[in-house]
């Protein structure tokens, strides 16, 4: 394995040789930033937690050093924040019992930048190496502009490498911004109610992200239990806590898919629903 940016890590919790511990994955998730994966993919880590059969892996692109700041880390520099995150981050995949982490280490701009090859490059090679059946990234209508690169150099190095290689499904998440406007037709449901413990853990670890003012513990807790409960309004909950997502598998299925069309029909679809809504009860 060799990663573009000299201060990418990688860390495998039970100290198992990298080429077992990338090679037993069956779920994946690609995210921008430390703590996006917990939020948004806890989905694949309740599924292989505590199993043999079923491992995930970790896949975070940028390096932290935007992060806000403040209570002790107030004063950190870049460099130092990054070093947090980089612990915060393996401290979540040692309780979450991740197979693989890797940390590729790049600046926001480096993967916003689309003429910049590194992190197509760089997923392409853990992705050839993890054949993971399942990959979850960051929705492409999320609000962070960050988020949405990430999933397109994603879906840039899915498309690039053999179809064999290509997961059964990709799935685009919440992280910021609720998904309840997609069509409840339309719409990924992901139960995560198993393990309540574990989530909240797994979140708590990012210390430096909760003192810095955002209590994402707490929101992406409440988001969960909102989507579990407003799901469907003529029937009892099946769920405790659930996370939305936008089914991404065909834009991998077919590389000359226009993905801004896709998205957009999205917002059609969910528009027209709304309209003829309307004009029935008006």
């Amino acid at each position: 394995m060799k990663l573009n940016k000299s201060g990418a890590e990688v860390f495998v919790f039970d100290n198992a040789p990298l080429d077992k511990a990338i090679g037993r994955t069956t779920h994946m998730a690609v995210a921008a930033h430390q703590d996006d994966i917990e939020i948004m993919a806890y989905d694949g880590i309740q599924k292989c937690f505590g199993r043999e059969d079923q491992w995930f892996t970790a896949v975070v692109l940028t390096d932290g050093a935007g992060s806000p700041r403040n209570g002790i880390y107030a004063d950190y520099t870049d460099e130092k924040i990054k070093e947090v995150r980089k612990l915060e981050q393996k401290k979540a995949a040692f309780v979450g019992e991740y197979g693989f982490l890797a940390m590729l280490d790049y600046e926001s701009n480096e993967i916003k930048d689309r003429e910049n090859r590194g992190p197509v490059e760089d997923l392409k090679q853990l992705i050839s190496m993890a054949k993971p059946k399942v990959i979850y990234t960051h929705n492409l209508a999320d609000k962070h502009s960050t988020h949405v690169a990430a999933a397109l150099r994603l879906i840039c190095a899915l498309r690039e490498v053999p179809v064999e290689l290509r997961p059964e499904k990709l799935y685009g998440c919440e992280v910021w911004g609720k998904m309840d406007w997609i069509n409840d037709d339309e719409k990924v449901v992901f139960n995560v109610s198993d393990h309540p413990n574990l989530a909240q853990s797994l979140l708590g670890v990012f210390d430096s992200q909760i003192c810095g003012g955002k209590r994402y513990d707490e929101a992406t807790i409440g988001n969960r239990q909102s989507n579990a409960t407003f799901l469907a309004s003529h029937n009892v909950d099946k769920y405790s806590s659930a996370i939305y997502a936008m089914d991404l598998t065909p834009l991998i299925k077919d590389e000359n898919m226009d993905i801004k069309e896709y998205v957009k029909g999205y917002i059609e679809r969910f528009l027209k629903e709304a309209t003829e809504k309307i004009i029935k009860l008006v």
